[in-house]
C-alpha cells in the first residue's frame, strides 16, 4: 500500500465551543484538549490514527509547545488569515514524509480505525486525486487522503483567496467513500451539548 502521512488539524479557534462554554469572556478554545470520556480529545484520535499511518503530525497555530509533547511534529499554517482547514492541510503537504497526506480533525475522539484502508482502497482503484470520507449524502472533507503533488494547486487556490475545502476538491478527480456503518467516527463536535450527547453515545 501507498505510504502516509496523517495530519491532525487542530488549527482552528473553536469559536462555537468557545461561545457554548459556561466561562465568560472565553473567545477560542483549544478543542483538542477538551476532554472525552475521561482524556483529550487529541490523544484519542492520535491512538486511532497511528497504527494507520507512517508518521503524525499534529498542526496547531497556538499552544504549540503543548501539542509538541504528545510525541509528534507540529507545523503552524504558513497561509495567513485564518484560512481553515486547508491550511492545515497545506501545511501538512509542505512537511510530510510520504508521498500522501490523510487528514482528520483534533475533535474525532472516535475515528474509524479502517478510515486510511478503505479511502487508499477508493483512491487506488478509482485513480482518484483525493478520497473523502462520506455518511448518507454527506461529505466529510477534513477526512480525506490525497497526493502531495497536489501542493502547488492548493497552494494557488489558498493564494487567491479560496478557502471552501469542498470548492477546492470540486476541482479534482474525488471519490467520495461511504462509512455509513460508522456515523459517530465523523460527529461534529462544535458544543459541549455536541460532547455529551456523543459521550453518551459512545458509552
Amino acid at each position: 500500500m501507498i505510504n502516509i502521512t496523517g495530519v491532525i488539524l487542530a488549527g482552528g479557534q473553536g469559536k462555537r465551543m468557545a461561545q457554548s462554554s459556561s466561562e465568560p469572556n472565553t473567545v477560542t478554545v483549544e478543542k483538542g484538549w477538551i476532554s472525552f470520556l475521561g482524556i483529550p480529545m487529541i490523544e484519542h484520535v492520535i491512538k486511532r490514527l497511528t497504527p494507520q499511518v507512517n508518521e503524525v503530525i499534529i498542526n496547531a497555530n497556538r499552544e504549540v509547545e503543548r501539542y509538541a509533547t504528545l510525541g509528534h511534529r507540529v507545523v503552524q499554517d504558513s497561509i495567513s488569515g485564518c484560512a481553515g482547514p486547508l491550511a492545515g492541510l497545506h501545511a501538512g503537504m509542505k512537511a510530510a514524509k510520504n508521498s500522501y497526506v490523510l487528514t482528520v480533525p483534533c475533535d474525532s475522539p472516535l475515528l474509524a480505525m479502517d478510515l486510511v484502508n478503505r479511502l487508499s482502497i477508493a483512491m487506488l482503484e478509482n485513480n482518484a486525486d483525493i478520497a473523502v470520507a462520506k455518511t448518507g449524502e454527506q461529505a466529510h472533507p477534513v477526512f480525506c487522503l490525497c497526493s502531495i503533488d497536489l501542493l502547488q494547486h492548493l497552494e494557488h487556490y489558498l493564494q487567491n483567496g479560496g478557502r471552501k475545502f469542498d470548492a477546492w476538491y470540486s476541482t479534482l478527480n474525488v471519490v467520495e467513500v461511504a462509512f455509513d456503518d460508522k456515523p459517530l467516527a465523523f460527529a461534529n463536535i462544535n458544543t459541549h451539548k455536541d460532547l455529551i450527547q456523543l459521550e453518551s453515545a459512545a458509552v
